[in-house]
């Protein structure tokens, strides 16, 4: 029976995409009161800047989680420390630059837990590694705000100690950083125009391709262990995904797709939802067990050539990109509520 292992290595990660999240609001909260805060036009330009960048940042956040797959709580250590910074940046005895050097460390912490999750999902398996890929871009606008941060910091630093304005060559010098840093840093991560506002299609193929890689894996290991873990996540993806389209995605495709063509995909949602089903109840290294999974590649395969070819087209044709937008977000949300139902099922 492979429907018994709950893989402990994916459980951390989606805990620490949670820290992650809780913190990211911190940071998003600590960015507003200090613009309120700010007197100086020089800085409150680039605070306004990266308050920006750090709400996209907490969208694309929500979305790399929900690609992940597993709804987590955050720690309660650091459920405790956002509460203590809270109550810390808003104490009036700080100056704006004390208050900054204790941000700029949050974003420092930041940076090193995307790191840390990246190498882990190199560890946990190719499909992690696929679904926390919008994280690149949080990752390195991070680093950038990093060394922006810097720049800020003895620019308030100087003013406080001295009464005067520091020299403007310090904005030069922090853009030199920041292009710097680009070019090690920019080659290796995803960046995106729009990241943060994904359309549908875009999520629906980011889905597909995970499960693509799940199956792969189960494929490529004769680990029983290894197979409880990449199954347990199949399970869970295929489910979702398929709830979260027939949903979201189906009824408002329908009318211009086709009642027929609609069907058909509801029709192989079913199929592949039955032969997972019987898979749970299989010794993973049986021969039923790998007819099942040849089943279901074969039906997913034509499931996503279908959707990736013909919906997309009819989608794109007949869908405003607002539409499309606005569909990702009911559809991730569905994701969101469905996972977080399935916890601790499998």
């Amino acid at each position: 029976m492979v429907a018994t292992l709950t893989d402990a290595k994916r459980s951390a990660i989606a805990e620490k995409l949670a820290d992650m999240h809780e913190i990211q609001k911190l940071i998003i909260a600590n960015e507003q009161q200090f613009i309120k805060e700010c007197k100086n036009n020089e800085i409150f330009g680039r605070l306004e800047d990266m308050l920006e960048d750090d709400q996209n940042n907490l969208k694309v956040l929500e979305t790399t989680i929900t690609q992940y797959g597993i709804q987590a709580e955050p720690k309660e250590k650091v459920q405790k420390m956002v509460e203590h910074a809270e109550e810390m940046m808003k104490r009036s005895e700080l100056s704006l630059y004390e208050k900054m050097a204790q941000h700029e460390l949050l974003k420092h912490g930041q940076v090193m837990s995307g790191l840390v999750v990246h190498k882990a999902a190199q560890i946990a398996g190719f499909d992690v590694e696929e679904a926390i890929s919008p994280l690149n871009s949080v990752n390195f606008e991070n680093r950038a705000h990093q060394e922006r941060l810097k720049g800020m910091l003895e620019y308030l630093g100087t003013q406080e100690l001295t009464g005067e304005k520091p020299e403007q060559g310090i904005w030069g010098r922090v853009q030199d950083a920041v292009a710097a840093m680009t070019g090690v840093i920019g080659s290796a991560v995803t960046q995106t125009s729009d990241k943060s506002d994904m359309d549908i299609m875009t999520i629906i193929f980011m889905d597909h391709q995970k499960v693509k890689t799940l199956i792969g894996e189960i494929k490529g290991t004769n680990n029983p262990q290894r197979i409880q873990e990449f199954f347990g996540q199949l399970y869970k993806d295929v489910m979702v995904h398929s709830k979260a389209e027939e949903e979201t995605v189906y009824p408002q495709v329908r009318s211009f797709y086709g009642d027929d063509d609609t069907q058909e995909l509801n029709q192989e949602h079913t199929e592949l939802k039955r032969l997972l089903n019987e898979m749970k109840n299989m010794d993973p290294t049986s021969s039923e067990f790998k007819s099942n999974l040849k089943q279901v590649k074969d039906i997913f395969g034509d499931h996503t050539r279908q959707e990736e070819s013909t919906m997309f087209a009819s989608m794109r044709k007949n869908l405003s990109p607002e539409q499309r937008e606005q569909m990702a977000t009911q559809f991730k949300q569905a994701k969101q509520k469905l996972q977080s139902q399935m916890s601790g099922q499998i």
